[in-house]
């Protein structure tokens, strides 16, 4: 079999008229930035309870529309090979187990610089690309392994952070345990926040927190996330989600991942429409990451049309897009095999090293 090389990804082959166009119909956003360019960080803005109050999510339209995405866009053949290398430059490579060892993060590590097969490069023709994943995520304790492994690679590491996954440690624990990973060399936090703030209503106690924990970052990036799946109903996901950009959050995040719940397209709709309106708002750029439960090449390629659609260009980078991912690259991988040689493999012909 001939592969011709992929040299860069390409767009999403659609009839619809807007499909190549750098954002949707109607957004235009005002930082004047190529899609390549990163984001000035968001700066935050003051609370408006008035705002945040006044939001109310139709449920039935945002699962119609959630629904229709999937069948909207047909993704073959060296189109979707292409958009498979794009998301796995778009994933923040994960190790939360319980069992994590500082040899399993070199491990992770090692696959997070050389996510492929170096014959599925050569054959895909993308040696020059230097494809990589976005992040390596890691509980604060393997930080410094996670930094040491990644040294010279451009590959940030990002830390889950305050009480990771329920959120319920001391306040100042939580503070200091941020202070503490950005210490050893994290340059992304992954927080979570208190729950009962949204489900209470609390939402001034809801933007002291998160600011508290944006200004711990000092020059780290901070990923907020919402635990979408203990939040009750997708008008607490928008509040939610809104309160979060106030304060200051670079990126929202679905959830920790150890949710009976965790992303959904439903979920992704409502939190990129709060993306774009904040945008519209403020001018302020913030990113989004899906986590939990996202473990297929076809998963994948549903979140990318997502962001593709509700946000533009500029989301389909892994400065203002990515993917919480723990087994998902190893069926991208597999993809990328079928592509290239028309066979299925099995899962462990993808090694982690």
């Amino acid at each position: 079999m001939t592969v011709t090389p992929l040299h860069a990804p390409r767009p999403v082959r659609s009839a619809d008229a807007e499909a190549n166009a750098d954002a949707p119909v109607g957004v235009r956003w005002p930082t004047g930035l190529g899609p390549d360019d990163p984001p000035r960080r968001n700066p935050g803005t003051a609370l408006d309870l008035a705002l945040v109050r006044g939001l109310r999510i139709n449920r039935s339209a945002v699962e119609r529309r959630a629904a229709s995405l999937p069948g909207r866009r047909s993704v073959k053949k060296e189109w979707q090979a292409a958009w498979l290398l794009r998301a796995i430059t778009c994933m923040d490579l994960t190790t939360l187990a319980g069992d994590d060892t500082p040899g399993n993060v070199r491990r992770l590590c090692a696959k997070a610089r050389h996510p492929m097969r170096a014959d599925l490069i050569e054959a895909l023709g993308v040696r020059d690309l230097g494809v990589t994943v976005g992040a390596v995520c890691v509980y604060h304790q393997y930080v410094a392994t996670a930094v040491d492994a990644l040294r010279g690679s451009g590959i940030p590491v990002a830390a889950v952070s305050t009480g990771f996954p329920a959120g319920l440690s001391p306040f100042e624990q939580r503070v200091a345990e941020i202070h503490a990973s950005v210490a050893a060399g994290a340059a992304e936090i992954d927080v979570v926040i208190t729950r009962a703030h949204v489900l209470t209503g609390n939402w001034q106690a809801l933007y002291d927190e998160v600011r508290a924990f944006r200004d711990a970052c000092g020059e780290a990036h901070l990923k907020t996330i919402l635990g979408v799946g203990e939040l009750g109903t997708l008008t607490n996901v928008a509040r939610a989600s809104q309160v979060a950009m106030m304060a200051g959050s670079d990126f929202i995040k679905t959830s920790t991942g150890k949710e009976a719940t965790n992303a959904t397209l439903p979920v992704g709709l409502v939190m990129t429409r709060m993306i774009r309106d904040f945008g519209e708002r403020t001018g302020h750029e913030v990113g989004f990451k899906p986590a939990g439960g996202i473990r297929t090449a076809k998963q994948a390629l549903d979140w990318l049309i997502l962001m593709k659609e509700e946000l533009g260009d500029r989301w389909l980078r892994p400065h203002l897009f990515r993917f919480g991912a723990s087994g998902l690259l190893t069926d991208v991988e597999r993809q990328l095999e079928h592509y290239v040689t028309g066979r299925y493999a099995a899962a462990h012909r993808q090694p982690m090293v």
